[in-house]
């Protein structure tokens, strides 16, 4: 038997090995120990024959034989097989890579039900819906229902309530279900729901299981025995058996983009999987992505709206304070309100975002802030060089001694951070129970350890949560009277056309864990830009003045939702080979694409460099990306690439640092 074998290399064909002396079982969607030239590697069987395909060159003889058979029982079937081939060509990558993506590493299966689903647990409780929640679910389940569905709903309207009894009725129909949130560890409570609601009807598939656990829950979805699977980016590519309904939860979030290849999004491979099965898709936030927002509008994407906090909360009352008259990160307003807080028995969420650029020019006097000629975004400050430069077209300007637009000598590159900030509250407030949740805090406590800090602020032992984005994810605290934004605008500031819609949706996110179930929730948003629309809008809630505003800026620049990019990533440990490697495939890739398509760049990425390789990137933009993803495929398979240089490619890209 001849077998077809692909493996986790940047390697667009496929390898032919012979099966083992005596071996007569299937071998189709297992995994195989093989040599590969001299390197001994594990690969994925794709296809299986009797003979060799007509006008093969290889000596029967000359073929490898496979050293083993790692699974006993296939692990993937034909349709993974076609969704890596889609992913191979939509994302640019090789079929095992995507593979690779698509199927657990673990080496061997531990079986069972995971720590923490058994039947005992089974707790099928239905809240009562409002009329807008029934509306919705009558929308998702019934007859004449859509492909998609998008559950708009502000922070605390019990759009989990409708994905739940949503799904019940696509179970009852003899369909399963795939529910997908942005980070496992930040949305425990959602998972939680599903299990306590299903039972071990559910399967959980996070990056906290380990490979072989991960592989056991794979399995029990791959058999049937779970029918409803809940879990983060990768479980979009649970092997559910007879898929009816795809639920993308929190369907803005960034987390949803893998940064390694394959880079696929989840919301882009559900589509994909929703229409190959008939399943329907439903996507629900608070703040839709812009992309979903314009497809609402335009008529292509169904919406229903939640307007109505559920609990017995009130909308919060946002006010903004203006950090030019602070002399650090605390203002009076703020330690007045954490005060208040903490006087009526309530707490506080300190919000953080950490993520950005710490240095960016801003004139005390006027507000100005220097802006790229070309892209109308933020130019970043290279100290090194003495230069601010702009990320997407590589223009710049040398850091102005005065002011621009009035002339004044005080200006300054601002921002500070998370450690910082929490210094300055520990000193403001001693006698107060402070803790920090962000990414450090995670690797030092651990999944345990984190959890346990969230389950004490929930029941009221802290005062004082500080914490980054993690705060903004579904987390659901009744004791918090006051959201404090230690700075709202640092994101503003990051070279990327999405810095305003992530500012708009993080300040929108977290200022919703405040008033939940009490009518007296407050948000203080304090900033160094008070007049920014992001800001502005946020502060007035007016989420359909933000979109309408910001497609307005990203139709008059050609940005999606009215363009599509990819992006070309060059790195190497030698600056001079990724630069001249960009600039050559700028020159390669022009002729290439097609009359309306801009290529933008080469330039030096703003994370210039990362783990001592250096990074130079070219952006691509067109109406189409069926043209753009031809073009590169065509450079691509043409490029000989330098030995030390490795090429990133990113089809529809979420982030451009």
């Amino acid at each position: 038997m001849y077998l077809s074998v692909v493996f986790n290399l940047p390697l667009n064909q496929s390898f032919t090995y012979r099966t083992m002396e005596g071996e007569t079982g299937l071998l189709l969607g297992k995994r195989v120990e093989v040599y590969l030239g001299n390197r001994r590697t594990t690969g994925f069987v794709i296809a299986e024959s009797e003979s060799l395909d007509e006008g093969c060159a290889i000596d029967p003889k000359n073929i490898k034989e496979i050293r083993r058979i790692i699974d006993k029982e296939a692990v993937f079937g034909p349709d993974h097989i076609d969704l890596a081939r889609w992913i191979s060509s939509f994302y640019l990558c090789s079929v095992g890579e995507a593979l690779s993506a698509i199927i657990p590493s673990g080496r061997r299966e531990t079986g069972g039900v995971p720590v923490g689903i058994d039947d005992s647990d089974f707790s099928p409780v239905r809240h009562a819906l409002s009329e807008e929640q029934i509306a919705a679910i009558d929308t998702i389940t019934g007859e004449s229902r859509p492909k998609s569905v998008y559950l708009w709903g502000v922070t605390g309207s019990g759009k989990t309530e409708v994905f739940l009894q949503a799904a019940e009725h696509i179970l009852n129909q003899g369909k399963d279900i795939l529910y997908l949130v942005p980070e496992i560890a930040l949305t425990h409570q959602v998972v939680e729901a599903v299990v306590n609601r299903f039972g071990t009807q559910a399967a959980v598939l996070h990056s906290g299981l380990s490979g072989s656990k991960k592989l056991g829950e794979w399995m029990r979805i791959l058999r049937g025995d779970a029918r409803i699977v809940i879990g983060a980016r990768s479980a979009v590519f649970a092997p559910v058996k007879n898929l009816g309904l795809i639920i993308i939860d929190e369907e803005h979030d960034g987390s949803y983009k893998s940064g390694t290849t394959p880079r696929y999004h989840a919301r882009t491979v559900a589509m994909r999987r929703a229409t190959v099965t008939g399943a329907t898709l439903v996507m629900g936030s608070a703040t839709p992505s812009l992309e979903a927002w314009y497809q609402i509008r335009s008529g292509a994407l169904v919406s229903c709206r939640l307007t109505k906090r559920l609990a017995g909360g009130a909308e919060p009352r946002l006010s903004v304070v203006d950090l030019s008259n602070s002399n650090g990160p605390l203002s009076p307003e703020l330690i007045e309100a954490i005060r208040t807080a903490k006087q009526s028995g309530r707490q506080t969420i300190l919000f953080l975002n950490r993520r950005g650029f710490t240095h960016f020019y801003r004139c005390k006097t006027c507000g100005y802030e220097l802006m790229c000629k070309n892209c109308s975004v933020p130019l970043t400050l290279h100290r090194s060089i003495s230069v601010m430069k702009c990320h997407y077209c590589g223009w710049q300007v040398p850091p102005p001694g005065s002011c621009p637009s009035c002339g004044s000598l005080d200006t300054a590159y601002a921002g500070f951070g998370t450690e910082f900030v929490e210094e300055e509250v520990r000193k403001t407030f001693p006698d107060y129970t402070i803790v920090r949740i962000d990414t450090d805090s995670m690797s030092e406590a651990g999944k345990d350890g984190v959890k346990d800090t969230i389950e004490h602020f929930r029941e009221g032992t802290t005062d004082i949560l500080l914490g980054t984005q993690m705060v903004a994810k579904g987390l659901n605290f009744p004791g918090v009277r006051l959201v404090g934004i230690a700075l709202a605008d640092t994101g503003l500031h990051m070279p990327d056309f999405r810095a305003a819609e992530r500012t708009f949706s993080l300040i929108t996110q977290v200022a919703g864990r405040a008033g939940r179930f009490f009518p007296d929730g407050e948000v203080i948003i304090q900033t160094w830009n008070p007049k920014s629309p992001a800001i502005e809008y946020a502060r007035r809630g007016d989420i359909e003045g933000f979109y309408t505003h910001e497609l307005s800026q990203r139709a008059e620049l050609g940005f999606p939702p009215f363009s599509r990019l990819l992006r070309l990533v060059f790195r190497s440990k030698d600056k001079k080979i990724a630069e001249e490697s960009a600039s050559a495939a700028a020159a390669l890739l022009q002729p290439l694409l097609g009359e309306q398509d801009i290529l933008l760049g080469p330039s030096e990425c703003p994370l210039s460099i990362i783990s001592g390789n250096f990074r130079h990137q070219l952006i691509l933009k067109g109406e189409k990306l069926s043209t753009l993803i031809a073009a590169v495929r065509s450079f691509r398979d043409g490029y000989k690439s330098p030995a030390n240089l490795y090429t990133e490619i990113d089809v529809d890209p979420q982030s451009l640092l």
